[in-house]
């Protein structure tokens, strides 16, 4: 391993603080642009729902160097790694847009390049839950909502990730849930152990939002169910996004899952770390479908 410098170390953390603020600017300009968009249109009719009634369980993101060789073959070239991933998985978690506000001919890609029961579900850019934190976002989060009106039937869940620094109270709950637009499936995911009581149940089952389950280190291993369908996320156990689950812990999962009650499931692994998310997706998936 090549030792740097303090003063290295110190370049490299002010390119990298530069390259994400240059990102977070173009965010705030991206989503201006999309605000024109969506009121220059015509309201979207209603799309077609072909998701309800299914389980839906892909990976967090698809497009990982790491995977070649493990899933992808060597020697792939990166236009060839969402088609080999389709071959697998019939929806995926886009985690990009959390980081860069899509573009309209963005979505547009998305839809060419799947087929058309192919479903997305997006990570909702920063901007609305780290940077703005839900603070006078309601105009924000109908701007990323036109999204869904580009996607049509292939739109899945939106997932609203707060960061761990946001901890449960009344007033942090009511701008969140206040702000969702009931028009779609809308998962929030926590990152403090805060949010796992009865009060955040019920006010998310009074405005049919989707609270998130995780499996995550320090996080509360439960399987929560607020509406008609539950959302359940993948990171790891001790360590984020590095854990190897084992058959007794999807076990025990499959059977949670099973008992809930939910008409719609939608399952991503986040332990992209050696390619475990696309094993432990998989086998996950022979699980529930032995049962069903």
């Amino acid at each position: 391993m090549v030792e740097r410098t303090p003063e290295e170390i110190e370049l490299r953390r002010a390119r990298r603080a530069e390259r994400r603020q240059k990102q977070r600017d173009a965010n705030v300009i991206r989503a201006a642009k999309m605000h024109l968009a969506r009121l220059s249109s015509a309201p979207a009719p209603p799309a077609p729902d072909d998701a309800t009634g299914k389980v839906h369980i892909g990976c967090s993101g698809w497009y990982y160097w790491h995977w070649k060789g493990k899933f992808y073959p060597t020697g792939t070239p990166s236009n060839q790694l969402f088609s080999i991933y389709q071959d697998n998985f019939a929806t995926v978690e886009l985690n990009a847009p959390f980081y860069s506000w899509p573009t309209i001919a963005a979505v547009k890609i998305w839809i060419r390049q799947t087929v058309p029961s192919f479903v997305y579900t997006i990570k909702v850019c920063e901007l609305i839950t780290h940077i703005k934190r839900f603070e006078d976002t309601q105009e924000l989060v109908e701007d990323f909502g036109y999204i869904a009106d580009l996607l049509g039937p292939q739109m899945g869940c939106f997932l609203f990730q707060l960061p761990p620094s946001v901890r449960y109270s009344p007033d942090m709950l009511h701008l969140i849930l206040s702000q969702l637009d009931p028009r779609h499936r809308n998962a929030v995911e926590f990152r403090h152990k805060s949010w796992w009581n009865e009060d955040v149940y019920s006010a998310f089952r009074a405005a049919g939002a989707i609270f998130c389950s995780c499996s995550g280190p320090r996080l509360p291993g439960e399987l929560v169910r607020t509406s008609d369908d539950i959302y359940l996320r993948f990171h790891g156990t001790q360590q984020w996004y590095r854990h190897d689950y084992s058959d007794a812990e999807l076990t025990v999962w499959a059977e949670r899952i099973r008992g809930s009650g939910a008409k719609t499931v939608w399952i991503y692994f986040n332990n992209d770390r050696d390619g475990n998310s696309i094993k432990n997706a998989k086998r996950l998936s022979e699980m529930l479908a032995a049962r069903s």
